[in-house]
């Protein structure tokens, strides 16, 4: 982009390193979370936000979360959600349940079948984490992505204590 000179004198632009890291942050993940995604369908016929989903139910309690919940965990739109669980419960993934805790909202609850089946998955997705990304780094390098990313959730969690996966 180039700088017109009517109002944006105040904007600290990229230098051209910065651009160049900004650029291949963008298409690097596009690549990464589209290959991850990839093999995931290919060997296991779920898509990454099944399996995200899938992931969130085994990490908590009774593997069963608020739909509400669920959705601010991964970051997707409550009817987003609704739709993936949908599809999820049609292939006995997940089955929908009343709260426990008061009976008025609804649950997502991971099926023995949908553990058994995030238990195939996950080998799948973690070499591909250690094939596609972890591996290319060394430890510095990979440790300052981690400091990077800390970071940057730290200034943009505010509002969102869900995603906090950390």
């Amino acid at each position: 982009m180039t700088r017109t000179g009517t109002g944006d004198e105040d904007v600290a632009w990229l230098d051209r390193e910065q651009q160049r890291s900004w650029r291949a942050y963008l298409v690097g993940t596009t690549l990464l979370m589209d290959r991850l995604d990839r093999d995931l369908r290919e060997q296991h016929q779920l898509s990454m936000p099944e399996y995200e989903i899938m992931v969130r139910l085994s990490e908590a309690e009774g593997h069963r979360l608020r739909m509400a919940s669920l959705a601010d965990s991964v970051s997707h739109s409550r009817s987003r959600v609704t739709h993936t669980v949908t599809r999820m419960e049609r292939a006995g993934l997940v089955a929908r349940d009343a709260c426990l805790s008061d009976g008025r909202g609804v649950e997502a609850v991971l099926t023995e079948h949908g553990l058994a089946v995030l238990a195939e998955a996950a080998p799948t997705h973690v070499a591909g984490v250690r094939r596609l990304l972890v591996d290319l780094a060394d430890d510095e390098d990979f440790e300052a992505v981690g400091r990077v990313f800390n970071a940057v959730t730290d200034a943009l969690i505010e509002g969102h204590a869900a995603m906090d996966i950390r």
